[in-house]
């Protein structure tokens, strides 16, 4: 999810998540469905002893055997919940893969996205993985609507690139294909994200008395239950997730992508900056999954390869 300082990407520092043109895969070849709450995912605990890198993590990590994950697990495909209850998709496949090869266990616990940041801030997590867009307010804590320091700003190691997409009601495109052509309609966003961002930014632009109506959610199934019940006019996410809604809602009935992917920028697993040795493990375990294939074949399996990167990067959003 992309927003702005606690929240997943800034309209203002986002680049146009370019999971690009070639990632239209997404909606061909993603087939799960999810569900709901706090979650654990089925990382398995690795022996530290035995696991590659364990000695790079913190000796209190490395012996609790777990890093506790802030997630909003209701972003299919990036996490969501099957119907049993555990947390799958893109993040938790990764996570488990780097699991291995620290030797400890990612355990996803479900949360508000805007609230994330501060749960690092809190030590309720060690770490925020939920599709968040690094960007350089959220590096130096800086409330991006307002351009005030709000904290200390958080570390991220960059993982994958998406940029955000508009989608409306399957047939009633209304002649929407770019973020002017919504002024004098309604859309739906997911509150905190660079789409909720990209949407104030365009209100601001709307001349001659077309006002563009925003309508902001805790998590975008509720967006999503809006634009299907008539309350809007389009919605707007990360591309992935939205060419996910297209292909599964209503069974590929409900929706239908509209326009190019605007605002790429790399989404980052989120480290408080006091925890720099943890960061450097993330960044160790990420690049040595790049290196052995296991990264390659998450991304494969969920249809996303327009978005892969080469290598771990820390702190790359604009």
């Amino acid at each position: 999810m992309t927003a702005s300082t606690t929240q997943r990407t800034t309209a203002k520092s986002a680049k146009s998540r370019i999971a690009a043109v070639g990632a239209i895969a997404v909606a061909g070849t993603l087939l799960l469905t999810g569900c709901g709450d706090q979650t654990k995912s089925d990382s398995t605990k690795g022996s530290a002893k035995s696991a590659p890198l364990a000695d790079k993590l913190p000796a209190e990590i490395r012996d609790k055997g777990v890093i506790r994950v802030g997630s909003d697990i209701a972003y299919a495909p990036v996490e969501f919940k099957d119907k049993s209850g555990k947390a799958i998709g893109i993040d938790p496949d990764l996570a488990k893969a780097m699991g291995k090869q620290l030797g400890v266990k990612f355990e996803f616990q479900n949360g508000t996205f805007d609230t994330l940041v501060t749960g690092l801030k809190s030590n309720r997590y060690d770490i925020a993985m939920s599709a968040m867009t690094d960007t350089k307010d959220r590096q130096n804590g800086v409330d991006s609507d307002t351009g005030k320091k709000v904290g200390e700003g958080v570390d991220f190691v960059d993982y994958f690139n998406a940029g955000v997409s508009i989608y409306t009601p399957k047939g009633k495109t209304q002649g929407i294909k770019t973020w002017d052509d919504l002024c004098g309609k309604k859309i739906v966003v997911q509150r905190g994200t660079v789409s909720h961002d990209l949407a104030k930014a365009q209100a601001k632009k709307c001349k001659d008395g077309k006002k563009l109506g925003i309508q902001s959610f805790d998590d975008d199934q509720q967006a999503q239950t809006r634009l299907r019940s008539g309350g809007a006019d389009a919605g707007s996410s990360d591309f992935p997730v939205a060419a996910y809604a297209v292909k599964t809602a209503g069974g590929g009935k409900d929706f239908e992508l509209v326009g190019e992917q605007v605002e790429a920028a790399p989404y980052g697993i989120a480290v408080s900056k006091d925890q720099k040795q943890l960061r450097d493990a993330i960044k160790a375990a990420l690049d040595a999954i790049i290196k052995n294939g296991e990264y390659d074949k998450v991304i494969a399996e969920w249809g996303v390869e327009a978005g892969a990167v080469k290598s771990a990067t820390l702190n790359g959003g604009k």
